[in-house]
């Protein structure tokens, strides 16, 4: 079976390639590059990240192809990136990328290589019926970023370290003598890398300063452009010297009057959500049941919170939250789980307190 790897430069996409090699599969590693610019100091981390990827293919002795799909990356998944904050949302780029250029536009690459099935580094497990299972690595586990994915195509793809804990998968970089063995994971944008956030989205939206705002009206502060800002933020605004010492945090945006509300206190009732609606639903095989309680994510790293799906209508849904929620945002993805299994979800269109 012939089986080709997204390569990323990474140590999980190399160990997938070496454990894929090791199993008899006729294994093909592809570079993805999708974004063109350099960084801000003038360096394009993709020239670094396909160095890696020739070595490590060399030292395996399989065949290596780079395939650019930065046009698809623009137009399916950044433009939307932008849109989002322009409408004063925090949008999850790696899971629309996912969606559109790993298991879409690499997918169909794959296919026109002769391939049965693809494979990443990412950290999920998958069962015979094409269910979406999480990793074992709780600090790792990858099924929050891609549960945007349709059983048809996880059942074209193989996660080879899924079952494994990121620090066995150094360890058998480390025994291959692969170079990537000690590589610092990517935490940036996705495929963009990591950047300055604030100068690199004003290249692309004009920032359109405005006041800080109390819940009730009183002006506390300057800010730089609401798209800067994220719901329960605290570090960078600037604000000293007012109200009763505690930290301000952010609580709301008012896009009409383009003010930011910040209220002081990290337990402000008004950084706390009781439901959500959420729109965009897609779900991995069959939705779940309205009225049943699931475990939720509305965050990366979020341990599962209990909540109930009290209705769902066409491509919206309304959950409710056993517990109120800290800092639910607008934009953000919110995740159903069944157990291990991850069910699908939607993106957050708004917190209702």
């Amino acid at each position: 079976m012939r089986v080709v790897v997204g390569m990323s430069g990474g140590v999980d996409s190399a160990v997938s390639a070496l454990l894929l090699k090791r199993a008899g599969y006729d294994v093909l590693g592809v570079f993805m590059k999708n974004w063109e610019e350099k960084d801000e100091d003038g360096v394009c981390t993709s020239e670094g990240d396909w160095k890696d990827v020739q070595q490590v293919c060399e030292i395996l002795d399989i065949p290596y192809y780079a395939v650019n799909f930065a046009q698809e990356y623009w137009d399916r998944v950044f433009t939307l990136f932008l849109s989002e904050y322009k409408a004063g949302r925090t949008p999850n780029p790696d899971v629309l990328c996912n969606r559109e250029i790993k298991f879409k536009a690499f997918l169909d690459f794959a296919m026109q290589l002769g391939a049965q099935k693809i494979a990443t580094g990412h950290f999920v497990q998958t069962n015979e019926r094409g269910d979406l299972l999480k990793g074992i690595d709780p600090q790792k586990e990858q099924s929050y970023f891609l549960y945007m994915l349709h059983h048809q195509q996880l059942e074209k793809a193989i996660f080879p370290v899924g079952g494994m804990t990121k620090a066995q998968v150094r360890q058998i970089a480390a025994e291959e003598k692969l170079p990537v063995a000690e590589k610092k994971d990517s935490t940036g944008i996705c495929f963009i890398g990591e950047r300055h956030f604030k100068p690199f989205l004003k290249q692309y939206l004009p920032a359109q300063p405005g006041d800080m705002v109390t819940p009730e009206g009183e002006v506390v502060g300057k800010h730089d452009g609401l798209m800067y800002y994220t719901l329960g933020q605290r570090r960078g605004l600037g604000i000293g010297g007012h109200g009763d010492g505690r930290s301000y945090f952010v609580v709301d945006k008012d896009l009409k009057n383009n003010r930011l509300i910040v209220a002081q206190g990290e337990d402000h009732p008004l950084l706390y959500s009781r439901a959500a609606r959420i729109e965009q639903l897609t779900w991995v095989n069959e939705p779940p049941a309205v009225g049943k309680e699931y475990g939720v994510k509305t965050r990366y790293r979020q341990p599962d919170q209990a909540a109930q799906l009290l209705s769902m209508d066409g491509d919206m849904a309304t959950v409710s939250f056993s517990a109120l929620q800290r800092a639910v945002t607008p934009g953000q993805s919110l995740v159903f789980y069944d157990g291990d299994k991850c069910l699908g979800g939607g993106i957050i269109c708004e917190a209702i307190r």
